[in-house]
């Protein structure tokens, strides 16, 4: 077994955490005094998965104090607040168990959705544990995803967004990538492993991004702000392999306040 594959024996255990990018639970909500109500819906990189401290009535949605969307809302004390991002949210599950805190008060609505559509999960599995062949044939699998089946899915989530708060401004937030090329690992993925998942974050982001602007919806893209803190970078605001697995490939509270805060901020 080569050095890189060394890991691949907590890997095994990791690859439950790509998948939480489980189910939806019930919200939670704090208000306070300001115009407007806050919906924060979306998978894990908006439940904060990876920035620890999960509240505990949030059971596996796995919702972080340490979240953008609690950080926003503390900072900016919105009329009302839900929070009801999950870990391991499709755009399917976020339609049919999301969207109920939305309402025609609602003034601003957050969204992460797409990763887990097409297989992220399994891409990482075949990547960490596999060959380079079958992980570069495991990505290409899930771009084939993005392009040609991941656009209904959203379209349909944001027209379910746009009819249940008919008035809110609504911000889709696209994901980073996981790794710094010709970076400082040692061990692990190879370059063109890496650099095949950055591509697909990037034709993600992409699609995604073209999806919520014919929505009428505003795309706030997270990359810039990860750059100079991905994998590889001496830096990281992403966890990689780690216990608890569920964190695994998540950003940490930094990559939250650091990465997510700042690009919803900005267009908001």
């Amino acid at each position: 077994m080569s050095v890189r594959r060394i890991w691949a024996s907590v890997s095994t255990l990791a690859l439950a955490a790509t998948a939480a990018l489980g189910v939806a639970g019930p919200a939670s909500a704090a208000g306070s005094s300001a115009a407007g109500g806050y919906v924060a819906l979306g998978d894990s990189y908006s439940s904060g998965v990876g920035a620890g401290d999960y509240l505990p009535d949030s059971g596996d949605c796995r919702r972080s104090p340490n979240a953008y969307p609690q950080l926003w809302a503390a900072a900016n004390s919105p009329a009302s607040f839900a929070f009801v991002a999950c870990s391991g949210a499709t755009t399917s599950s976020v339609a049919g168990s999301q969207l109920g805190a939305l309402s025609a008060s609602t003034e601003l609505v957050s969204v992460t959705a797409g990763g887990n559509d097409v297989g992220f999960a399994d891409v990482m599995q075949d990547c960490v544990l596999a060959g380079e062949a079958t992980c570069v044939s495991s990505v290409d699998a899930a771009v084939a995803q993005m392009n040609d089946t991941l656009p209904a899915g959203l379209d349909a989530l944001y027209d379910g967004i746009r009819a249940g708060a008919p008035s809110a401004r609504v911000v889709v937030l696209g994901y980073p990538r996981f790794y710094q090329l010709s970076g400082s690992c040692v061990a692990g993925l190879t370059e063109t492993e890496r650099s095949a998942i950055n591509n697909a974050s990037d034709v993600l982001n992409g699609v995604i991004a073209k999806r919520a602007a014919d929505a009428g919806f505003t795309f706030s893209s997270v990359v810039d702000e990860f750059t100079g803190h991905e994998l590889c970078s001496g830096d990281a605001w992403l966890h990689s392999v780690t216990v608890p697995v569920y964190n695994s490939y998540h950003p940490k509270a930094a990559g939250q306040s650091g990465g997510y805060l700042p690009a919803f901020r900005s267009a908001v």
